[in-house]
């Protein structure tokens, strides 16, 4: 249902440690899981440090894209940065939907900075049960 390789991704988390933090025009990588529950698909993705206002969802036909940003929490102007590691900047992720996921009934929470994304596996695509009829047959008399 979703893609599942990404024989670039690698390549893209190297490029984006040795290129500094994310931008609108080129954002980071956000890391990902996606797997099935039921009757629903779930993608999960780390967010840490990430207000929720700062996260955009957006779907557009059968393509799901997530951007969100963080910026840096400095407590005052006094304060002196002596490490940072923790990536800054902007981040995106964006999945193909299989047609067979109702992209109208998506619903997201965000908990301990985990962007979790719920969505249904379309009525359509459900197995369902088909009946034979009696139509084609005919009964002999004797």
């Amino acid at each position: 249902m979703l893609m599942r390789t990404d024989p670039f991704r690698e390549l893209d988390r190297l490029t984006q440690q040795l290129s500094g933090p994310g931008t609108w025009s080129k954002p980071s990588v956000m890391p990902m899981d996606a797997y099935r529950d039921g009757d629903a698909y779930v993608i999960a993705l780390d967010l840490p440090g990430v207000p929720k206002d700062a996260i955009d969802i957006d779907v557009e036909r059968n393509m799901l894209t997530v951007k969100a940003e963080r910026r840096p929490t400095v407590p005052s102007d006094q304060a002196q940065m002596e490490l940072s590691e923790r990536p800054l900047g902007v981040f995106s992720r964006q999945v193909v939907l299989a047609d067979t996921l109702d992209t109208e009934h998506i619903t997201a929470d965000y908990e301990a900075g985990v962007l979790t994304l719920r969505i249904p596996i379309a009525e359509r695509a459900k197995p369902r049960k088909i009946t034979i009829g009696d139509r084609g047959v005919k009964q002999i008399s004797g």
